[in-house]
């Protein structure tokens, strides 16, 4: 009888999905069809890119592009000209996404472009963006992420808590079960609504982007009273090494990453034609200024080597300027911390769900909720991966390894869109760049994938090449002969009824 149930309760979902079929308004707010819905305007798409480009570094950890620079006028001009390269790389994206009008990001170009070039070759690269995004990077991110957020979160209160009177084990203990509790929350707002996370994310937006207004404005505060004396050395100092300038940029544009994460949510941005450009030229800028101002405020009140020897720079700005406010710089590092790791599942969970749309991951990660239109399979997978991920522990040297993939796949991306430039041609382009950005995001993606090797050269670089490897033994037997264990239907069948979900309009269409 239970079975039988279950089996009515399968048939049921199915057939809230039966009626639709043929339907043309699949993405319209509004619509009936069972799909990613369109809920996220201009405003929504701005604070996407704000949320995952500003989290804990810039208040953190903002230093290596001071020590390698070596003077604070060459470290302001690092840090401005990486905001140039990112909003560069981000433009050539914005025309990615009017070609390719897909989520997915990098993964929908690679396939789109390379796909096609070669029956085997050709949707490897791709699918090797999924393996490594989608199972290893955003999952582990959001993990340190969320660690990053519990302890800056309990820093306010570590008096009236006690925590300064506990063993180094408990004080862990707490901040471990408050970074679980975050990622359930994050975990469940994905899983309900996409209009709650909007909602909550233009709120962690706004107050993120106060918090380092707060910084700046204590920096305008200190220069108005005659505190110059850490700006007047200039450029003086600044080093000649090309190998270090060269690291200066390396750890200035990795504070900048996540330029592109509006187009990983292409399929659920109205208007995406307009919206996709018009968030980027308007959130990258701010962004730009922010960092900038927010570096020049922190070398006005602290000298160079307390930049450096400081555990948190904005912590130690925060007690030598806020006086008793100084609770405000660890309250806007764990606001920050939230929205970004908010933002980066988001986002992420919408390319395990194209990916597995494409047979590249499981199947049911494509399934959508009958009702709130979210992809409830995916999320699910990336809170529990995170969750994984935060019980192994330091999983530092995990994200260095792989991140340096991060600019090797935004440098394919580029090729991609020289590629299309030729195969389709004849596609309308709302918006196109100059064909001299993509050479110069392609040359800074090769410079950003091999200057972690040469500048430290080690055996972890050889992990990544192990993961890749891992890859492509996944992908020959379970894409490319599209084998499938026996077990799969009876866990599609299980995620069904449990999520409530079912094949998204695309999945029929195909």
């Amino acid at each position: 009888m239970e079975r039988k149930r279950s089996e009515m309760e399968i048939e049921e979902l199915a057939a809230a999905q039966e009626p639709l079929k043929g339907d043309d308004n699949e993405a319209r707010p509004g619509g009936n069809a069972v799909g990613l819905k369109r809920n996220l305007g201009l405003l929504a798409a701005v604070n996407i890119i704000i949320g995952v480009m500003i989290g804990s570094g810039i208040f953190v950890s903002p230093t290596a592009a001071l020590k390698y620079s070596g003077s604070v006028g060459m470290c302001l001009v690092v840090w401005s000209v990486c905001g140039v390269i990112s909003l560069v790389g981000a433009l050539c994206f914005a025309e990615l996404g009017t070609v390719v009008p897909r989520s997915g990001a990098e993964y929908a170009y690679l396939l789109e472009s390379f796909g096609r070039l070669h029956k085997f070759w050709g949707p490897l690269p791709a699918f090797i963006c999924s393996w490594i995004y989608v199972l290893v990077l955003r999952p582990a991110e959001v993990a340190v992420i969320m660690l990053t957020f519990s302890e800056y979160s309990v820093q306010p209160f570590t008096h009236i808590l006690g925590l300064d009177r506990m063993s180094t084990w408990d004080q862990e203990m707490i901040i471990k079960l408050i970074a679980f509790l975050g990622l359930g929350v994050i975990t469940y707002i994905n899983m309900v609504s996409v209009k709650l996370y909007v909602r909550i994310n233009n709120i962690f937006g706004f107050c993120k982007v106060f918090a380092c207004l707060i910084v700046i404005g204590g920096g305008i505060y200190e220069l108005a009273i005659g505190n110059t004396k850490n700006l007047t050395s200039g450029f003086e100092g600044t080093t000649t090494n090309p190998g270090f300038i060269a690291l200066a940029f390396y750890n200035g544009l990795w504070a900048y990453d996540g330029w592109s994460t509006v187009t990983t949510v292409t399929e659920e941005i109205k208007a995406p034609e307009k919206n996709i450009l018009r968030s980027i030229v308007i959130a990258v800028p701010i962004i730009t200024g922010l960092y900038v101002f927010m570096n020049m405020a922190y070398m006005t009140v602290l000298s160079a080597d307390e930049m450096m020897n400081a555990p948190a720079v904005a912590v130690d700005f925060g007690n030598r300027v806020l006086g008793p406010f100084a609770f405000v710089i660890p309250l806007g590092v764990a606001l920050a911390t939230f929205g970004c790791a908010l933002s980066i599942q988001f986002s992420v969970t919408r390319l395990g769900f194209v990916a597995g749309r494409e047979g590249h991951m499981l199947k049911p990660l494509s399934y959508i909720h009958i009702r709130r239109f979210t992809p409830g399979p995916a999320v699910a997978m990336q809170g529990v991966s995170a969750f994984l991920f935060m019980l192994v522990g330091n999983i530092g040297e995990l994200i260095e390894f792989a991140s340096f993939l991060i600019w090797f796949f935004y440098g394919l991306a580029m090729v991609a869109l020289l590629i299309m430039r030729r195969t389709h041609a004849n596609v309308h382009r709302p918006y196109r760049v100059p064909t001299l950005l993509p050479y110069i995001t392609l040359a800074v993606s090769i410079f950003l994938s091999v200057m972690p090797m040469i500048a430290d050269p080690s055996l972890k670089y050889l992990f990544a090449v192990a993961f890749i490897l891992c890859g492509v033994a996944a992908y020959v037997p379970f894409v490319y002969y599209k084998k499938r264990p026996k077990m799969m239907g009876k866990l599609t069948y299980v995620i069904q009824v449990l999520f409530e979900v079912v094949p998204s309009e695309d999945d029929n269409a195909d």
